[in-house]
């Protein structure tokens, strides 16, 4: 039984937790980097050696919330004098055993960086396999991972009425669309999930997020959103006896159906211009590639839809088997490891499974009941890490539709501008006179690398807000000796890849906000 939250309380311990000064950077400095290294693999160890003796409220609240250990009563009591050891308790936070107070649950601050500046969450979840000292009950609710990082990264810094956030567990993803949507609805089939949603929330001083019981889209038939965002529970797990099957992660359906389930059916609780971002495993599975895959999902919606889906990384079926079975605490070398791999490779075997992709989807209802304009499925192998790419995305989107209403002719009027994040790489066999290879190189958005040719290398350093692209072609043109209308016709295509990647975008005058200029640098 789920003990209420009573938002006086949860207040009041918020208001104990903002004068113990508990920030994640206070924490890494109390025990050092490689000991909050050593958090994030399950070792807490070096946290515990670094705090010593320490009784401050810091150091005992990041003892008891962080690495999940014991504290001294009074000493909980002294760094919550206003929730106190019984708000605590009854707040269903921790257990009073007389001379110590054990915790039941994990609450932790999060920092993010986002559009917006950055922030601070407190973020509570279910004691982990560290906590525990052993596997995670099938209940688990997880708290913050690199995954839920990213997509809460990824979401639109765009203003909105109304979102949806489908499998919230410990509700993050709801945190984070409330810095931009008016107001949020919360769904998961876990009652607990539901209660760690509200409960941050209340911790964080974050309201109208509204926590409905239930699978999918049923809590919210007819229903329909500016924006909707998911991290679902897409692991692939065989549904064979044996084999956990835990509520955070293993959506209940075989392969990766739960993923199609929820790409195929958002397109209907879209609003018009609405967005869904969503992060997914699929399978290649009999020679079907993955992404191919997730473009018939796509198509198969009963509402057309915009899709620009990316595939960040693909594993093999046992790698996948043993990236999964790790995350649930059970060690390599031991008999129940061995079987649970047996058991993901037979399942892979019966579909045919070579590999297993993971990325982020991005789908868009278009207004006013406009034909998809927008069909990009691609593969792109760099790691994201802690940066907030919603903006990029955002400016991507608002330039693909304005390239959908530029004509050429038009394209080669407009100025623009590199963006300043761009670098150029110019790579020569020794002795040679000309490169090889031309490469230019993002720092910013997906740091994405692509080769050029002389010509387009050319323009991209001559674009600095002063010449159109059609005249800059003419001198280029020139300097390379070949035939001006067949260098423009080469560049134009060119041109709008790199203005929607955010290599190049529209000078100021063009209407466009830039997001930076300057010439191309120089890096090897």
């Amino acid at each position: 039984m789920l003990p209420p939250l009573d938002p006086v309380a949860c207040a009041a311990l918020a208001d104990d937790l903002r004068d113990a000064d508990y920030r994640s950077d206070r924490l890494r400095e109390a025990w050092g980097v490689s000991a909050d290294d050593a958090i994030s693999r399950g070792m807490r160890i070096v946290a515990e050696r670094a705090l010593g003796g320490r009784t401050d409220p810091l150091a005992v609240l990041g003892r008891l919330f962080v690495l999940g250990l014991a504290q001294d009563t009074g000493s909980v009591a002294a760094a919550l004098p206003r929730a106190g050891v019984t708000g605590l308790v009854d707040l269903g936070l921790a257990v009073d055993e007389g001379r110590s107070i054990r915790p039941l649950v994990l609450l932790r601050p999060q920092s993010f960086v986002d559009d917006s500046g950055e922030g601070e969450w407190w973020i509570a979840s279910d004691l982990d396999e560290t906590a525990l000292q052993g596997a995670l009950p099938e209940s688990h609710v997880l708290g913050v991972g690199g995954a839920s990082l990213t997509l809460a990264g990824l979401q639109l810094p765009v203003d909105a009425a109304s979102g949806l956030d489908i499998g919230a567990g410990c509700g993050i993803q709801s945190l984070r669309a409330r810095r931009n949507v008016d107001h949020v609805v919360a769904t998961d089939i876990s009652e607990r999930a539901l209660w760690f949603t509200r409960l941050n929330a209340l911790l964080n001083g974050v309201d109208r997020v509204e926590t409905r019981f239930g699978s999918l889209f049923d809590p919210v038939e007819g229903e329909v959103f500016d924006r909707i965002v998911s991290n679902p529970p897409f692991v692939i797990t065989p549904r064979v006896d044996g084999v956990p099957a835990y509520e955070y992660r293993d959506g209940g359906m075989v392969g990766d159906a739960l993923v199609e389930a929820v790409v195929s059916g958002v397109g209907a609780h879209l609003a018009s211009g609405g967005v869904a971002q969503l992060l997914g495993n699929w399978e290649t599975r009999d020679g079907r590639d993955g992404l191919a895959r997730v473009r018939d999902w796509v198509e198969s919606s009963s509402v057309p839809l915009d899709a620009w889906v990316i595939e960040r990384e693909a594993l093999d079926p046992l790698s996948y088997a043993e990236l999964w079975i790790r995350d649930g605490g059970t060690l390599p070398g031991s008999p129940a490891f061995a079987a649970l791999v047996d058991a993901w490779l037979h399942d892979f075997e019966d579909r045919g499974v070579t590999g297993v992709g993971f990325g982020y989807v991005l789908l868009r209802r278009p207004p006013s009941g406009d034909a998809p304009t927008l069909a990009r499925y691609e593969r792109v192998g760099t790691s994201l890490g802690s940066r907030a790419l919603g903006g990029h995305l955002a400016q991507a989107l608002a330039v693909h539709d304005r390239l959908d209403v530029v004509d050429d002719a038009q394209l080669a009027a407009s100025v623009l501008l590199v963006t300043a994040d761009v670098t150029e790489a110019r790579h020569h066999v020794p002795g040679a006179e000309e490169p090889t290879v031309i490469e230019l190189r993002q720092g910013g958005a997906f740091s994405r690398t692509i080769t050029v040719d002389p010509g387009l290398a050319a323009l991209v350093g001559a674009c600095d807000g002063d010449l159109a692209v059609g005249v800059l072609s003419d001198a280029i043109a020139h300097l390379l000796d070949v035939d001006p209308h067949a260098l423009l016709a080469d560049l134009l295509p060119k041109v709008r890849e790199l203005l929607f990647s955010g290599f190049l975008v529209f000078a100021a005058s063009e209407g466009v906000p830039s997001e930076g200029g300057g010439g191309v640098g120089s890096a090897g």
